[in-house]
């Protein structure tokens, strides 16, 4: 490279870095400008349905309880009377059983010391028969003890119920825009974004019931009296419209 190119190449590096300087604020600021910029007429909008839903599941939780000095022996009674429960629901129409919690755990005197060891086990009983798991709970009385009664809706209720508030809550969230568009003005709106979600159930506690004893004394075939409620359930409907 001679002088005379040297000097031209340095002269033209030098002339264009005013102008990259100059250019870049510029494009810095109507980047800012894009950033900031929100659409007039856009309106934020929540839609709500909810419903009253039967209960159609009842779970019954049947108990034993029992003490002994080692925790071997313990263990081989609380099976024996689940077991023997388990046994008894087995060809019950309508009705399923399970087996729900197990616990050993030791009790101690005084000074510390292991004197005792006591233990639990449970059943649980779940139809959509009413009826038929509080006969079936009746029976096992002289086995095991009724703990509580719980009530709930099932899958295929909670999913037809919340398609029927879907539909509900979006025209609530149209009736919504078009009342507000028109309020506002507007002669129409047309949906930027919509979001659909379902608010979860909400249900009354469990059931609590006085154990019935299993040592005879109550009536083997007395059913368990069961009653279910409703159980909320509730779909929301979100999002924002361009009012035009």
């Amino acid at each position: 490279m001679t002088k005379k190119s040297a000097l031209a190449w340095a002269l033209a590096a030098a002339c264009a870095a005013p102008l990259a300087l100059a250019f870049a604020p510029a494009a810095a600021n109507a980047q800012t400008v894009v950033q900031q910029y929100q659409p007039a007429g856009v309106l934020s909008l929540n839609a709500q349905a909810s419903a009253e839903v039967p209960q159609d599941v009842v779970d019954i939780t049947l108990f034993y309880e029992q003490e002994a000095s080692d925790p071997s022996s313990l263990t081989g009674t609380l099976n024996q009377h689940a077991d023997q429960a388990l046994q008894k629901t087995k060809g019950v129409a309508g009705v399923t059983a399970r087996t729900g919690s197990f616990s050993i755990y030791p009790s101690t005197d005084r000074d510390g010391r292991i004197s005792a060891w006591r233990g639990r086990t449970e059943i649980v009983l779940e139809s959509h028969d009413f009826a038929a798991a509080s006969k079936l709970a009746g029976q096992l009385s002289s086995i095991m003890q009724v703990g509580n009664v719980q009530f709930s809706l099932s899958p295929e209720t909670q999913r037809a119920a919340e398609q029927k508030l879907t539909g509900q809550a979006i025209a609530s969230f149209k009736q919504q825009a078009s009342s507000a568009a028109q309020s506002f003005g507007y002669s129409g709106y047309s949906i930027r974004e919509v979001n659909v979600g379902h608010g979860g159930i909400v249900s009354p506690r469990p059931v609590m019931m006085m154990g019935m004893r299993s040592d005879g004394s109550a009536k083997a075939a007395a059913p368990v009296p069961v009653e279910g409620g409703t159980s909320t359930v509730t779909v929301n409907v979100s999002g924002s419209v361009q009012m035009k």
